[in-house]
């Protein structure tokens, strides 16, 4: 008997930009989630509404929503589901989870609902900067910070009939409409080794797996995501994490991570992991650790650092080589501006002549790299942007194997969140925010660097934008670049069959 449902929101794309936005992220922490409440005796109904029909799509409100509908969702509930968990996921499907809260009261009216944080994306949001929203949509409680500790005593206390006061007073980072601030505040968890490995059984995997694309580059048929950090020390004000994470780094074990591997390896027959940690190799120790545990078991595994790390944690190429060894087929690095000035204004360090040795030795050892940036920030001018323009031209001539250009977005809990008006919905806070005055001039700019970059990248390495492209045709990606163009002919398909009143199921 399931007394609690976990519902993962649909995907949002952007119908003006179907290659910024639309990546596709596995919910490893509702995952996580599920985990913990199996531990705890509680066995979760779970349904993921993007992906038990990924092919589903309508438009609302300027984008394409790919899943269930909401009163799909809602009929799918088991009838003795008492608690409703909807992931909070990524602040641009925030319109899916309004409409679900929606839905699950009008239908359910006693149906407890809680919304639960994602803390480990750059791409989420800060559930107590948007509170007084989600209570307004109909939510009963909020859980901010990680939730394995407090998710089974929260659906417990509710399945009992405790009062809302009692819960917001006993259990971190719980807060509910009547009681909008948490008396205690979350708390990161420090032992993640403790950690019972995500319950992806309850996911439909294959659903996944059969889009062809992922948030990392997908060279095989099946991936799973990993969480082997996290948290960030660091405090870029661009970035929701200091917020939801209170700048601490924690993390797991070099053997807990290969036991995970090995376990979804002999279970799901995977053999690739995207690590979706937003620092993972903050600790040089644990860096080598994990992989000299990887070689010590003699894992074949491929493993891509897939959402960005801080380059200067990564020490030395004779580190570099030993990742390769272990594995790792790709690492993005986040230099995010080649301007000193706005550098400081975000409160980000970068150590150019490091980041240039690191860059150098990933093309020497066969290791595909990224580099990251951001346009837009406040203060940034065009000088400014010309100093991004000639990093990037340098990295490229090192061999950076591709580059990702976002234009900054306020998003809650990030410490410029204020800084910014014009948005109609925080679905709108995305990396394509069309809504600012400056956009024009910004998309000009993103649109004129990448064209410059795929240029300087023929002209210095000519053999490996031909095998890219190779890449594309054969659908077996090692660079995001090769497998965006797929993703967008995806959607822009799927997009003409909703204008068309087609529908077409997982």
């Amino acid at each position: 008997m399931a007394l609690v449902t976990l519902v993962n929101p649909n995907l949002m794309v952007q119908s003006r930009d179907r290659f910024t936005t639309g990546v596709v992220y596995m919910p490893i922490g509702l995952a996580y989630v599920a985990s913990a409440l199996r531990e705890a005796g509680l066995e979760p109904q779970v349904i993921d509404a993007f992906a038990a029909a990924p092919r589903q799509a309508r438009l609302e409100q300027g984008f394409l929503v790919l899943g269930l509908r909401p009163e799909e969702v809602i009929g799918e509930l088991g009838v003795e589901s008492r608690v409703l968990c909807i992931y909070a996921n990524q602040v641009i499907n925030h319109l899916s989870v309004v409409a679900l809260i929606r839905a699950g009261k009008r239908a359910r009216p006693e149906l407890a609902v809680v919304i639960l944080e994602n803390t480990q994306a750059v791409t989420a949001y800060s559930l107590q900067r948007v509170a007084s929203d989600l209570f307004a949509e109909g939510a009963d409680y909020l859980l901010s910070g990680e939730a394995e500790r407090s998710v089974p005593l929260l659906v417990r206390g509710i399945v009992r009939g405790d009062s809302p006061a009692s819960l917001c007073a006993s259990l971190e980072g719980v807060c509910h409409r009547d009681h909008p601030t948490p008396v205690r505040p979350p708390a990161p968890i420090g032992a993640l080794d403790t950690l019972p490995f995500p319950a992806w059984d309850l996911f439909p995997l294959e659903n996944y797996w059969g889009l062809g694309f992922a948030h990392g580059p997908l060279s095989g048929k099946r991936y799973l995501p990993l969480l082997t950090s996290r948290g960030c020390p660091f405090a870029c004000g661009f970035c929701v994490i200091p917020a939801t994470n209170d700048r601490r780094w924690r993390g797991r074990s070099g053997e807990s991570v290969v036991a995970e591997m090995a376990a979804m390896q002999a279970r799901f027959g995977v053999d690739e992991f995207h690590v979706e940690d937003v620092n993972p190799t903050v600790s040089e120790v644990r860096t080598r650790e994990l992989c000299r545990a990887i070689l010590d078991r003699r894992l074949r595994v491929t493993w891509k650092l897939v959402s960005g790390t801080k380059v200067e944690t990564i020490r030395d190429e004779e580190t570099v080589a030993l990742m390769a060894e272990a594995g790792c087929r790709y690492i993005s690095i986040s230099p995010e501006s080649g301007s000193e000035a706005v550098l400081e204004a975000m409160g980000k360090s970068f150590k150019r002549k490091h980041a240039e040795r690191i860059v150098k030795a990933m093309r020497d050892c066969g290791i595909r790299s990224q580099a990251c940036f951001v346009l837009g920030y406040p203060g940034e001018g065009e000088a400014d942007r010309d100093a991004t323009r000639a990093l990037l031209r340098r990295l490229t001539f090192l061999g950076v194997d591709e580059v990702a250009l976002f234009i900054i977005t306020p998003v809650p809990g990030a410490a410029i969140f204020d800084h910014f008006r014009g948005y109609a919905s925080l679905s709108d806070l995305n990396f394509t925010p069309s809504w600012r005055q400056d956009y024009a001039t910004l998309v000009r700019f993103r649109l004129k660097l990448y064209a410059l970059f795929l240029w300087w990248k023929w002209l210095r390495y000519p053999g490996r934008v031909l095998w890219q492209g190779l890449n594309f045709l054969r659908r077996r990606f090692e660079t995001k670049m090769e497998m965006i163009p797929y993703r967008a002919w995806v959607y822009a398909r799927l997009e003409r069959q909703a204008r068309n009143g087609v529908t077409k199921g997982g």
